[in-house]
């Protein structure tokens, strides 16, 4: 005789099974919702990401290591596009380092919407604002040689309201960054450029890039000291590179070297220079790789031929795409504060 307790408790069995199944399709339909059109299950060894579907189309604009764009998901194939910071420095609205900055600033905003991490991706066709001002896409690479006079400080802004190179500037020049740094009182070669991601590039030590002086001081040479420098030395618990160093000629108390560095630190002649009981009287540069001063009048700006510019830079050289149309121009902001020689 069959137990009515036991077909009871099967039949609530069975019900419950299908609740359960229920619950689980209505929860994967409902995952699938925040997402994309179609439930799909997460990805083995990835957590699953709920997003409401106002929050979509800011995990599409801003993509971050945690959130994909959901077309390049869908298409593994699609181009991503750049990273904003180095869109930003290509364009020459600051370097990769000011770029990454403005947007810790919250002054960079992407299609309207304020970028919130440097990881962002950008395509030809958004639309970039810093302060407000909309920033045009990269332009060709342009690179000009300027002669630098004392009393200008290298740089966009001085907090102390002092005259920079680029106050002195030409109207009608492209927004620029500066290749190295020359301080206060150093005059000579300053390299100027309209792509941010270059002048990094340029700056590293790791190009070889020779950067020759000269230096006018006052005390008494020691050639055999100015020699021993080419076995590098360390002041004040800094290490410098080797640094070539030979006397041109001396009147009294006086004398002109010419000095040739690879590294370019903080002040790094005027600190070797006194080390050696030598104070610089006149700090100028007349080449940084293979670009000279010449005979390039104090204060003119002078841009490079592209032909030299492409011969001169080989690979570093980068290929630049058509600038995207804009109405305004972008906003000047401060450049990196690379060591001045």
């Amino acid at each position: 005789m069959n137990d009515p307790s036991a077909g009871s408790d099967t039949a609530a069995g069975r019900d419950a099974a299908a609740g359960r199944s229920e619950a689980a399709a209505g929860a994967q339909t409902a995952e699938g919702d925040g997402a994309t059109d179609q439930a799909q299950p997460p990805r083995r060894g990835k957590r699953a990401l709920r997003i409401a579907p106002d929050e979509a189309a800011a995990a599409v604009a801003y993509p971050t290591p945690s959130q994909e764009d959901p077309a390049d998901a869908a298409d593994p194939m699609a181009p991503r596009g750049e990273r904003i910071a180095k869109w930003l420095a290509r364009a020459g609205a600051a370097s990769r380092r000011d770029a990454e900055a403005l947007i810790a600033d919250r002054r960079v905003k992407l299609g309207g919407r304020v970028v919130e991490t440097p990881a962002t991706f950008i395509r030809p066709s958004d639309l970039v604002t810093l302060d407000g001002k909309v920033v045009d896409g990269p332009q060709r690479t342009r690179l000009f040689r300027y002669h630098k006079p004392a009393g200008l400080v290298t740089t966009h802004r001085d907090e102390r309201g002092r005259d920079t190179v680029f106050d002195r500037l030409p109207p009608g020049l492209p927004r620029l960054v500066s290749i190295g740094r020359l301080d206060l009182t150093s005059e000579g070669l300053l390299l100027l450029t309209n792509d941010g991601e270059l002048s990094r590039r340029l700056e590293l030590p790791a190009n070889g890039w020779l950067r020759r002086y000269r230096v006018r001081v006052h005390g008494m040479v020691d050639e055999r000291a100015l020699a021993a420098l080419a076995q590098g030395v360390t002041v004040e618990g800094v290490a410098y590179a080797p640094i070539e160093a030979g006397l041109d000629s001396a009147k009294g108390a006086n004398a002109w070297l010419t000095v040739a560095l690879h590294e370019g630190k903080n002040r790094e002649i005027r600190k070797v220079m006194a080390h050696l009981n030598l104070g610089v009287t006149r700090l100028i540069r007349t080449a940084y790789g293979p670009f000279q001063l010449g005979a390039l009048p104090r204060g003119a700006v002078e841009e490079v031929n592209a032909k030299v510019l492409r011969e001169q830079l080989g690979d570093a050289a980068p290929a630049r795409a058509p600038a995207r149309a804009s109405a305004r121009a972008p906003a000047r902001t401060a450049t990196r504060a690379v060591p001045s020689d």
